[in-house]
């Protein structure tokens, strides 16, 4: 029997201003109901233009448990298409990217659509009764947004938009094309795919959760950390030390990095500074944002260094790295994470390279940081089937007059709550 799908009161009575229940990480049913209205309802992220740069380029994914695919038609445009037959609903592309050539075919019976969707071919058509009422063809997502080359999709067919639902939160996708001193990105290295076995939300709270690095990476980026302390200040560190030492910071470092929260919730921590602000000079780099911004326009754009970026529910970015994290919710204990990193068109080779080897250090399948992470959340996943207290503590620094974009101590949990304050609004019917 139903819990909550047809229970509101019960489904938000399961937030509290600063706790929630953990059925919002356990229950199948609080999962399905995610699928159908958080993540049909919120704009999620679907991929990058320049992962489809010529015509019948493709990509497959899924949103909302609903398997789609992203398709560069013939007349330039980024077209987003249920992947269904519109016959029998056989899945049309399996492959996660590729190019189609012109036309999608079905592989059970042949039925052909071009690239927007239009069907136009179908075997023995007079075979078929009434030949006027056959599916026009694919269907399309009708809510597409492409924001500096990111592509975001809203299943749902009517809901809030596009501008109204990111709000200031873009300045953070701005920052990141702006690195380029073309001011255009270009997914490059590869797509890092990492099966959780926990809920997607454990993911992306800890995005933002800074009172866990000096803890669950004492053990990586502790050593890495012990290793260089009797090198002298000057002395040139390697990449690897550079990106996995300051994830043993202390606890002030992160509290004094800020976190900001914005509406439907997004948020940033790294307000004032982040691990990634001492890294090495690339003087070419540097040299290349001065001649195409001037001085002053690429002071503000290298100086703005956030952590993590979270787009709720789905994409989390690294603009001072250059590297994005897609969260893919599988079930209520199983989640994809993939990893893809950018090229800074016009930016030197050097800046792709530093990029690459943080994506595998920190976020592919043989991180020694990302496993202290994924231990982390496997063990939440398996405490709470524990009795005795069925609710999950979110308190930290909780004010009762915290909503909208606030900005706070780098170690307040309010980013967590701000996520579940978005949670609420988009699960309730």
């Amino acid at each position: 029997m139903a819990k909550y799908r047809d229970e509101p009161l019960a489904l938000g009575a399961l937030i509290e201003p600063a706790r929630v229940h953990r059925d919002v990480y356990t229950d199948p049913e609080v999962f399905r109901l995610e699928m159908e209205r958080l993540w049909s309802r919120t704009w999620v992220y679907a991929g990058h233009a320049s992962q489809i740069p010529k015509a019948g380029d493709f990509i497959t994914l899924d949103v909302a448990a609903q398997p789609l695919v992203m398709v560069r038609h013939s007349d330039a445009t980024v077209r987003v298409l249920f992947n269904r037959c519109a016959h029998k609903g056989t899945k049309l592309v399996y492959d996660f990217a590729g190019n189609t050539g012109n036309t999608f075919r079905c592989p059970y019976h042949a039925w052909t659509y071009r690239t927007d969707g239009t069907l136009i071919n179908i075997p023995l058509r007079e075979g078929y009764a009434a030949p006027d009422a056959l599916p026009k063809g694919m269907t399309a997502v009708k809510n597409v947004e492409t924001h500096r080359g990111f592509v975001f999709v809203r299943l749902a067919e009517q809901g809030i938009g596009f501008r109204d639902y990111f709000g200031d939160s873009l300045s953070s996708i701005d920052n990141l094309a702006d690195r380029s001193p073309e001011g255009e990105l270009e997914l490059a290295g590869g797509c890092l795919r990492f099966l959780h076995n926990c809920n997607w939300k454990m993911f992306v709270e800890n995005l933002n959760d800074t009172m866990h690095p000096m803890i669950a990476h004492a053990s990586s980026a502790g050593t890495a950390k012990r290793l260089w302390a009797d090198k002298p200040a000057s002395a040139p560190k390697p990449m690897a030390i550079e990106q996995i030492a300051p994830f043993a910071s202390g606890y002030d470092f992160f509290d004094e990095m800020g976190v900001r929260v914005y509406d439907h919730g997004h948020s940033f921590s790294g307000v004032n500074f982040s691990i990634h602000s001492s890294y090495s000079s690339v003087p070419e780099y540097e040299a290349a944002m001065k001649r195409a911004y001037g001085d002053e326009r690429a002071r503000k754009i290298l100086g703005t260094v956030r952590h993590n970026t979270v787009y709720y529910p789905s994409l989390t970015i690294k603009g001072a790295i250059q590297s994005i994290r897609v969260c893919r919710p599988l079930a209520a204990d199983r989640t994809v994470l993939e990893s893809y990193t950018f090229r800074l068109k016009g930016a030197p080779d050097a800046l792709l390279e530093r990029t690459c080897t943080y994506n595998r250090l920190i976020n592919s399948p043989m991180s020694v940081v990302g496993h202290d992470d994924l231990h982390c959340y496997r063990s939440i996943q398996e405490g709470l089937a524990a009795g005795g207290n069925e609710w999950v503590n979110l308190q930290r620094n909780y004010s009762a007059d915290e909503s909208g974009e606030v900005t706070a101590n780098g170690t307040s949990e309010i980013s967590m709550r701000n996520q579940f304050r978005a949670w609420k609004e988009f699960m309730l019917p």
